[in-house]
This record gives C-alpha cells, sequence and structure tokens, in this order.
C-alpha cells in the first residue's frame, strides 16, 4: 500500500523508513512545471523524471530507497507509487497534494501555478 504523506510530515515518513539508502523525492512533473516551480533538496536527493518516462528509466531507480512521489497535486505521483510498489519498490510514498500543499505548508517562496 503507498503511504499519503503530507509534505510538512515528509521527513518524519523518511526517517521512520529506516533504509540504509537515502531517501528520494521523485518529481514526475513535466520539465516546464519543474522550471516554474521547484523544491530544495534538504535531507533527501532530488530527482526529476516525467511521469511518461519513469517506465523506461526504471532500471535507474533504487528498489531499496525511500521513494517519495512528487507531482502538481498529488494525482499523477500517485499513479507512479504505485508503478514503483509493483514493480519491487518496497519504501514508497505519495506527497499528497504536491508542489502545491509543499508551497502551503513549507516553503511559501515555491510559486503555485
Amino acid at each position: 500500500m503507498v503511504d499519503q504523506v503530507r509534505p510538512s510530515a515528509l521527513a518524519a515518513w523518511f526517517a521512520a523508513e529506516g533504509a540504509d539508502a537515502a531517501p528520494l523525492v521523485l518529481d514526475v512533473r513535466e520539465p516546464w512545471e519543474v522550471a516554474l516551480a521547484s523544491i530544495q533538496a534538504a535531507g533527501f536527493e532530488l530527482r526529476a523524471i516525467p511521469m511518461a518516462s519513469v517506465p523506461a528509466q526504471l532500471a535507474a531507480l533504487d528498489p531499496d530507497q525511500p521513494v517519495a512521489c512528487l507531482c502538481h497535486h498529488g494525482a499523477r505521483s500517485q499513479n507512479v507509487a504505485l508503478f514503483l510498489e509493483r514493480n519491487g519498490f518496497a519504501h514508497v510514498a505519495n506527497i499528497a497534494g504536491g508542489i502545491n500543499a509543499w508551497s502551503g505548508e513549507c516553503d511559501p517562496a515555491v510559486p503555485r501555478y
């Protein structure tokens, strides 16, 4: 089951996963969206792979690494999180509310669009 994690609770979710690999926020938005509004990595790795490219780049991801998926509002990231889970990723979460919620809960400097 994919966990639903609010942006403000992400650090606690990563800590609770206790995996050996550094946690990853996987931003699955389109490049133009990432250019418009992006988060800063803080205690996690940040990687942008558009949703449609994730299957082709699956081998580049570590199934033992905790992965929290991010999009605009949470729908695309939920689909990617479910895909990762079905493909053997044990520590997967969806960042509920997406970057829009991130702006409201964590960093108001992140533009809303």
